[in-house]
């Protein structure tokens, strides 16, 4: 079993088990989901990272206990995952790291999406002189702005002006945009390829699944 953490909390099933249906369905993995408690607006700064971060570890924890093999962190700013990777003996996944790897494996410039002022850290890193641009969508800034009516569209919008700056891809620098599945619009409409952090992060657990 993959463990699924989502950094945001939610009382709606459907909403919690997204991430782990995308993962099952491509991978062909069994996926367990849980949340952390008492942020229903997730993971946007450097605070509610902070509080957030005992929260994951715990939950780790107890996925492990529960018979979990490969634990996902399905946030793109990997929050905790030193702190879990030090308190579990199991592998653990980021999602934000997931999702540059698989854009330096292609090498072309990549424009990086997200929902903060700036790139996460661990994105803007790893990926270097190959982002050429980051753009957050009109109006978002936390996960739950992307389950409006308008959230699809201004991820569009500014998924648009990144090309306008020479992206040759997208890499989503939010999970939240694999929970309003939109990937699968880009790749239709603007025809380029698109790095879903979900999808990267079932690559990497998927590969560890025994």
């Amino acid at each position: 079993m993959i463990g699924v953490i989502r950094v945001f909390t939610t009382e709606d099933d459907e909403v919690l088990e997204q991430h782990g249906k995308v993962i099952s369905d491509r991978y062909r993995v069994p996926t367990i989901n849980k949340c952390i408690p008492n942020q229903p607006l997730g993971i946007f700064n450097d605070e509610t990272e902070k509080i957030a971060v005992p929260k994951i570890v715990e939950l780790g924890k107890i996925l492990q206990q529960d018979g979990c093999e490969v634990l996902v962190i399905s946030c793109a700013a990997d929050p905790a995952i030193e702190e879990l990777r030090s308190e579990v003996t199991i592998p653990v996944i980021g999602a934000g790291s997931s999702a540059s790897l698989t854009a330096l494996a292609i090498g072309q410039p990549v424009g990086v999406l997200g929902i903060t002022d700036t790139p996460p850290a661990i994105i803007k890193n790893l990926l270097g002189d190959l982002m050429i641009g980051y753009a957050r969508p009109e109006g978002v800034s936390n996960t739950t702005d992307l389950m409006t009516p308008s959230g699809r569209e201004k991820g569009l919008e500014a998924a648009r002006s990144l090309l306008d700056q020479g992206a040759k891809g997208i890499v989503f620098a939010c999970t939240g945009f694999s929970t309003i599945g939109l990937a699968d619009v880009l790749r239709k409409t603007l025809n380029v390829y698109i790095i879903d952090a979900v999808e990267a992060e079932g690559l990497y657990a998927a590969s560890l699944y025994q």
